[in-house]
């Protein structure tokens, strides 16, 4: 008999399979090893036919192109490589997105990234996107989520407009005063805060200021010109230097959250899994961020 050992049953199978132009076989892994024997049908001697020396020295060489090919996605498995396309709101990724991609690129140097900004809704699907991230509440959809971290909405403003217009200590009272809005607020035009106590409560708060970006309300947020609804990775810092401050502490809009969205059954590549738990792991830290 000829005998071909073949020492790693993925390769067999890709060099077998391309002998023989068929789509799969059945190979027995419970071996670390695996013969195949190729029989001559027509001599007494047992010898191979030269149809089986052609088979063999096809299979010997189809078997090396196996393994490079085993080879080349264990180390992709090990060094993810290739391109990544991430969707993220704008504001929230030039201020906590694209901070985090560098430490990614030099862990992975064979990983290019794709960074699209935009507060508006994308289309992951049609737009070709590996993953997006989304704040807020999630439609149900077909999209395969996984939450990052916590987000607290606060009501915020200056000192300024505080001395000036009053602090309001119920949220009626914020019908008498000047709000700077987010077009894109699931609410809509009603702030609705919650109260441990006392329920749930909903005012529509007259608006001086809308704008389709949260980050644009914060210079007239700062120079007092009225009050908004904020999440806390656009404010924290202004509250730390006393810049900005919260009011109504015992009301709390609802918490939001991040999410990375991916397209539905689709498998993962290893360098889309890699980013993910990269950015699941540096948000989890953020000094804003709320693990609840």
């Amino acid at each position: 008999n000829g005998v071909l050992a073949m020492s790693t049953p993925r390769a067999v199978s890709i060099a077998v399979c391309a002998t023989y132009g068929v789509e799969n076989l059945d190979v027995d892994i419970t071996n670390q090893s695996v013969t195949i024997n190729y029989v001559a049908e027509t001599t007494a001697t047992g010898k191979l036919t030269a149809a089986g020396e052609a088979a063999v020295e096809r299979a010997t060489r189809l078997l090396a192109e196996g393994e490079a090919v085993e080879a080349a996605v264990t180390a992709q498995a090990l060094s993810p490589r290739g391109h990544v396309r991430m969707a993220a709101p704008m504001s929230f990724g030039v201020a906590h997105v694209a901070p985090l991609l560098p430490v990614f690129m030099a862990k992975f140097p064979d990983v290019t990234l794709e960074l699209a900004l935009s507060d508006e809704t994308v289309d992951i699907v049609g737009g070709g996107f590996d993953l997006a991230l989304r704040i807020g509440t999630l439609d149900d959809s077909s999209l395969i989520a996984r939450r990052l971290c916590g987000v607290r909405i606060l009501l915020v403003g200056a000192p300024g407009y505080f001395e000036r217009a009053g602090r309001p200590k119920h949220p009626r009272d914020l019908a008498g005063h000047r709000g700077l809005t987010y077009a894109y607020a699931r609410s809509g035009a009603a702030w609705r805060f919650h109260h441990a106590r006392h329920g749930d409560y909903s005012v529509g708060v007259p608006s001086v200021l809308r704008a389709n970006n949260a980050e644009a309300l914060t210079p007239a947020l700062l120079a007092g010109a009225g009050l908004a609804l904020q999440p806390e990775f656009l404010v924290w810092r202004e509250l730390r230097r006393g810049a900005l401050e919260v009011a109504l502490p015992g009301w709390q809009p609802q918490e939001i959250a991040v999410h990375v969205v991916m397209p539905p059954g689709r498998s993962r590549p290893a360098r889309v899994q890699a980013l993910i738990d990269h950015l699941a792991r540096k948000l989890a830290q953020a000094p804003w961020a709320s693990g609840e």
